[in-house]
């Protein structure tokens, strides 16, 4: 039986969720969902997650005056689950200090760019507009600044010549289903944790984010 669980946040289709949900029932992930928690009743990873049979809650944001107001009655619904982590799955909402100082350090993100470039939204947009040719996405521990927490684990994709905004965010999310249930396994297995700025897997410092190229994990200790 698994001893530690998992709250998921989301906002739309919930394509990482159903990675996630994937990873968990085939014991990549040794934990448990305890609930999926969206800021949309319409959003459409709910059913994802009644069909798994996992606790499917709405906190509208609509009915909420303020980010601190919400983030408040947010922080009320996941303490009932009491999680060992908090995956933000397409959760479209920046969270207060009130929130990220709550779970410190127990907060992952991905976001489709590699960090540090490319942060906030229409990121694939920008990639092509700038002309990139390498372009990818970043699990990262979450932060007071967005997108900027300590990057765990980033997969590159080349950008092609004839590329659109579509293709290319097709090919980096296929990507985000491999990174993101990695990362959250390493963390429910104990390997990884966050130090000042510094990510340690398996006790060992990452002077720069783990990298999934080509089908292979590439580690880098050095300065």
């Amino acid at each position: 039986m698994a001893t530690k669980s998992i709250v998921i946040l989301i906002s739309g289709s919930g394509t990482n969720l159903q990675a996630i949900i994937d990873a968990v029932k085939q014991g990549r992930i040794k934990a448990k969902i305890a609930a999926v928690i969206s800021n949309r009743a319409d959003a459409k990873g709910l059913e994802r997650a009644r069909r798994a049979d996992i606790n499917a809650v709405v906190i509208e944001q609509n009915t909420y005056h303020n980010r601190v107001d919400y983030d408040t009655a947010l922080i009320s619904e996941i303490d009932k689950y009491h999680p060992d982590l908090i995956v933000l799955a397409g959760f479209m909402r920046i969270l207060s200090d009130k929130f990220v100082h709550h779970y410190q350090h127990k907060v992952l993100n991905i976001h489709p760019s590699l960090l540090p470039e490319f942060k906030g939204l229409h990121t694939h947009r920008r990639v092509l507009e700038s002309c990139q040719s390498i372009h990818g996405a970043s699990v990262h521990f979450l932060s007071n600044e967005l997108d900027s927490g300590p990057v765990v684990l980033q997969a590159e994709v080349p950008v092609m010549p004839n590329d659109t905004e579509a293709t290319l965010a097709a090919r980096v999310l296929q990507q985000e289903h491999i990174i993101y249930p990695m990362a959250i396994a390493w963390f429910i297995d104990g390997r990884l944790e966050v130090k000042g700025n510094h990510i340690l897997l398996d006790k060992l410092t990452l002077h720069r984010p783990a990298r999934w190229k080509s089908d292979r994990l590439i580690l880098s200790n050095a300065p």
